[in-house]
């Protein structure tokens, strides 16, 4: 895959006693050791231990969506992926509080990962929802998406996966759309042309509702592999 800039920068934010506890203990169980050993689907079944259709969340935050969206569709096995160390802690709880069996954690790059752990055509979804906006212009080199990037996860999926991508910056929103539209392997969802209203699937998130109430936008971006 192509050399990259990181779309992150490590920095240390709040760790509570839950969250450590849960990063010591679960982490083990629920944690995915990032090993560069190309995954195919049927070793990803293995560590889920069936053969259910693999969504991959790139970049879980603090885990309230990703938990949400898991514990409502526990026949969909997700691979949640963050960088920051508070973020996997409280996700990790989160799966230990709420008896979530169908999601495993990786803490690592998430490029890297696409590039050394997931095979082509194993996953039937991806979700980067909110990724860092860097909205200064001198940092928008340092977006996560990025045509190289989104053709990876283009071949990654199955006929018929999907890329729903969500963001409060419109300016990134454009640039998202530009790129996924430049991928040959993609198609919009919205037979129209544009962005889609969220859907259900997609929980709101109290950051997002408080933005609503203050009438910042939200833009979704799905796209599908191969033609609808």
């Amino acid at each position: 895959m192509y050399g990259h800039i990181k779309s992150f920068v490590h920095r240390k934010g709040h760790f509570s006693e839950g969250q450590r506890r849960a990063y010591e203990t679960m982490l083990p169980k629920f944690g995915i050791p990032y090993d560069k050993l190309l995954k195919s689907a049927a070793d990803w079944a293995g560590i889920f231990v069936n053969d259910h259709p693999i969504v991959l969340e790139i970049g879980c935050g603090m885990g309230e969506t990703t938990a949400k969206i898991a514990m409502q569709n526990p026949d969909i096995n997700y691979i949640g992926v963050e960088v920051f160390t508070s973020g996997v802690g409280a996700l990790l709880k989160r799966i230990e509080d709420n008896n979530i069996t169908n999601l495993r954690v990786m803490q690592h790059d998430a490029v890297e990962i696409v590039r050394d752990m997931i095979a082509p055509e194993t996953l039937s979804g991806v979700h980067i929802y909110f990724p860092d906006p860097w909205h200064k212009a001198r940092h928008h080199k340092r977006r996560l998406i990025k045509a190289p990037f989104v053709y990876e996860l283009a071949k990654r999926l199955k006929s018929q996966g999907y890329i729903h991508c969500a963001t409060d910056w419109e300016n990134y929103a454009e640039q998202m759309m530009e790129v996924f539209n430049s991928v040959d392997l993609l198609t919009n969802y919205n037979k129209e042309g544009g962005f889609i209203p969220r859907p259900d699937a997609r929980p709101l998130t109290k950051y997002e509702n408080r933005g609503n109430k203050l009438g910042h936008g939200v833009w979704d971006v799905l796209f599908l592999k191969s033609k609808i």
